[in-house]
């Protein structure tokens, strides 16, 4: 469920009034080998104290999916959480994050907060843009508890991990989401409009039997690592159905004449917002250097 300071603490899988948490060690072997377990890992463990709860992970059980950040493991899904308003999305980072999910095959949901000062409908457009590119989005307020149902059924029977920047309401969202743990929630900076980070490690939380979501540390900057700059457009989904009208083969949809894809941004058919940013992160690809 979570790793602090070396321990471990490991759910039985149980939900409700059976559910048993055990602190562990993990053995010197897994330092040898220079693996550690991952929160979400299932594991074998030996008990050491019934009474106490106390015990020793002996084996790391094979990954079905193994995230680097956040470092975590077996999510069948993600959940990215931006405000609507205060602070306004910043549109590059979230970019960064579905490339980053889409390299390693995790489904994107993208939920944006603080309905409830919208005022002027800004989270309709954004869900739009976003939907329109095959993303699951949907806009909540998790401080009048508005579209939890809907954000519930989507993480029923998964693990999902919980992502996003400060000060979006993340922890208020996921304290919305289940009922034993409250997280502690963090005020935003009234100057920068910024959030402090409040939630300091990767936790597994248990919100419904076979449910469970993983509540990360909040992200301000993603760097694209492994990836090159001639196979950033497979990330951008709304690409594909227009490179066929591109004249060269290779097109970067940059500097070419005849782009299926500027052509398409001209007509109101791409979303000028993300081919920008695709612009961006190409150049800081292409810049980047090579150990």
């Amino acid at each position: 469920m979570k790793g602090i300071a070396g321990f471990y603490y490991v759910h039985t899988g149980d939900f409700g009034e059976n559910a048993c948490i055990y602190e562990c060690k993990a053995k010197g072997v897994f330092r040898k080998d220079h693996k550690k377990p991952l929160v979400g890992d299932d594991v074998e463990l030996d008990i050491l104290d019934e009474e106490k709860k106390l015990g020793n992970i002996r084996e790391i059980l094979p990954r079905g999916s193994e995230l680097i950040r956040p470092a975590v493991a077996n999510v069948d899904q993600a959940l990215v959480i931006f405000s609507i308003v205060k602070p306004q999305p910043n549109f590059n980072l979230l970019d960064r994050f579905l490339i980053m999910m889409g390299q390693q095959n995790i489904p994107c949901i993208i939920c944006f907060n603080k309905q409830d000062i919208d005022q002027d409908g800004q989270g309709a457009q954004y869900e739009e843009i976003y939907r329109s590119c095959g993303y699951k989005t949907l806009s909540v307020s998790a401080k009048r508890k508005q579209g939890i149902d809907e954000v519930l059924a989507l993480l029923a029977g998964k693990t999902t991990t919980v992502a996003g920047p400060s000060g979006v309401g993340k922890s208020s969202l996921v304290n919305c989401l289940q009922s034993g743990t409250v997280m502690e929630t963090g005020s935003i900076s009234e100057k920068i409009e910024r959030g402090k980070h409040t939630t300091r490690h990767s936790e597994l939380i248990a919100i419904q039997e076979n449910t469970y979501i993983l509540d990360t540390p909040g992200f301000s900057s993603l760097g694209l690592f492994d990836l090159e700059k001639e196979d950033l457009a497979a990330y951008y989904p709304e690409f594909a159905e227009h490179e066929k009208y591109c004249k060269f083969g290779g097109c970067s949809h940059i500097t070419e004449p005849v782009c299926g894809i500027k052509e398409a941004v001209e007509d109101g058919e791409i979303s000028r917002m993300r081919y920008e940013n695709y612009c961006f992160l190409y150049e800081e690809l292409k810049g980047k250097r090579k150990y």
